[in-house]
């Protein structure tokens, strides 16, 4: 019996599960316009996460998809945000709505590393310690890198069309004007398998 239990214990945790990526910036929070460009909060006064977020995200925790937001916030290492300022925004984030993870690259763009969308190494990262399937997840972004980075895994992927960027090198599957249509149409549309 014992053996048994192990067994079925061990077979839960192989179960692989779908979850939904969400980039930070322009998805879950406002942008910050710097030069006629949009940018992620570099201070806590800028942060603001749009309206609806928190509850798009509990839509989908509701639904049995895992939230796992993935981000890219080379302004710390450029010196343009303090960490901890980062770290405070994360936590008010992990406060106002059920996130499994918050994958963050912290490198510079020269810096070469493996994390930073489009490279997929966060969302690679996030999946082992979740036991995330790839092809019944999704990514939800407003920008080319977080498009070409869930394509790179064989993720479903919903572009937010904010007007700032365009996917020309990789079509998403999906192009939507906000979150609210990207979580209506997650939870409308059969699952990818």
């Amino acid at each position: 019996m014992a053996a048994s239990r192990r067994k079925a214990v061990a077979g839960r945790r192989m179960r692989k599960r779908p979850a939904v990526f969400l980039d930070r910036d322009g998805v879950l929070v406002r942008n910050a316009m710097r030069g006629g460009k949009a940018h992620g909060p570099y201070s806590l006064k800028e942060f603001r996460l749009f309206p609806g977020a928190a509850a798009a995200v509990k839509r989908l925790r509701h639904a049995g998809y895992l939230t796992i937001v993935v981000t890219n916030q080379p302004g710390s290492a450029e010196g343009l945000i303090d960490p901890a300022a980062v770290a405070m925004m994360h936590a008010r984030m992990r406060r106002e709505m059920p996130l499994d993870s918050i994958e963050t690259c912290p490198h510079k763009r020269s810096d070469g590393c493996r994390c930073m969308k489009p490279k997929p190494g966060l969302l690679r990262s996030a999946a082992r310690r979740y036991s995330v399937d790839f092809k019944r997840s999704f990514i939800v972004g407003d920008r080319r890198s977080d498009v070409i980075a869930g394509a790179h895994v064989g993720c479903y992927t919903i572009f937010i069309n904010r007007g700032y960027d365009v996917c020309h090198e990789t079509r998403p599957d999906r192009t939507v004007r906000s979150l609210s249509q990207a979580v209506r149409h997650i939870l409308t549309s059969p699952r990818p398998s």
